[in-house]
């Protein structure tokens, strides 16, 4: 019985012992594999770019596809700005709806809705004057965005400088957040702030337009107009030297075309 379990025993140890040689080989591998996998996408593939080296010399073959030697980028002139087309849209909305895709529908429309914002917003653009107060438009400043969602997202922007530090920025925008700011103030009942005797805001009129101009040391001034039920310009003028300055330059935009293009009463 005691040879049994003696034999037993010298059994169990022998197969641990092989078993851990066995692990201790798949662990080497394991992590000899894991090493030249890290070599391969951090060191770029060291050495096929040694087998591919000259004995005695540099690599004189040219770039390779792989590592450091990749070629960067340089150029391709971007994306092409390309505004849905709103008459396809509106067709492929009704065929989608006939055939009872709802969902294809209901993309196309928004779609549509985009392309119709986006038409609105450049020809809001184009009727911006190119100078203002001396300073003149930055054409690479011209933005039109939106999101085509029920025309809550429209923002439409262009900046005007000089070679110095003077700016003046314009953004119109459908924008619930500003304007319930603006109104918020427009609803105090012309109470203004006070910072150390310093006035912060106040409510102004802009071309017969209930407004609201506010002032910090930082920024500058910031003028709020909104024009209706949803819509605002707010003007923001860097390095203007006096209120009165601020608002000839905010009036020199026509306020009332825009708002007709954008569909307030």
């Amino acid at each position: 019985m005691k040879t049994v379990v003696m034999l037993a025993v010298a059994a169990l140890v022998y197969t641990q012992q092989a078993s851990g040689q066995v692990l201790n080989r798949l662990k080497n591998q394991s992590e000899q594999k894991a090493g030249e996998a890290i070599d391969n996408l951090f060191g770029g593939k060291k050495k096929n770019q040694n087998a591919n080296t000259p004995a005695g010399g540099s690599n004189t073959g040219g770039s390779t596809n792989s590592g450091t030697n990749s070629p960067s980028n340089r150029g391709g002139g971007g994306l092409i700005s390309t505004p849905p087309d709103v008459v396809q849209n509106l067709a492929d909305a009704d065929a989608a709806y006939k055939k009872a895709s709802y969902g294809e529908a209901r993309y196309a429309v928004q779609q549509a809705m985009l392309g119709v914002e986006l038409e609105i917003g450049n020809k809001i653009l184009k009727s911006l004057p190119e100078n203002i107060s001396g300073l003149k438009r930055e054409a690479d400043s011209d933005q039109v965005t939106s999101t085509g969602y029920g025309w809550a997202g429209l923002t439409i922007h262009r900046q005007y400088s000089d070679s110095k530090e003077k700016e003046l920025r314009v953004t119109i925008a459908n924008n619930s957040v500003w304007m319930s700011g603006v109104n918020a103030y427009l609803a105090s009942g012309g109470y203004a702030q006070q910072t150390n005797g310093q006035q912060n805001w106040k409510q102004t009129k802009v071309k017969g337009y209930r407004a609201v101009i506010e002032y910090s040391e930082g920024s500058g001034y910031k003028l709020s107009v909104p024009l209706g039920q949803s819509s605002l310009i707010v003007y923001e003028g860097v390095n203007f030297a006096s209120e009165p300055e601020m608002m000839r330059a905010a009036e020199t935009i026509d306020i009332d075309t825009v708002k007709k293009m954008l569909g307030e009463q």
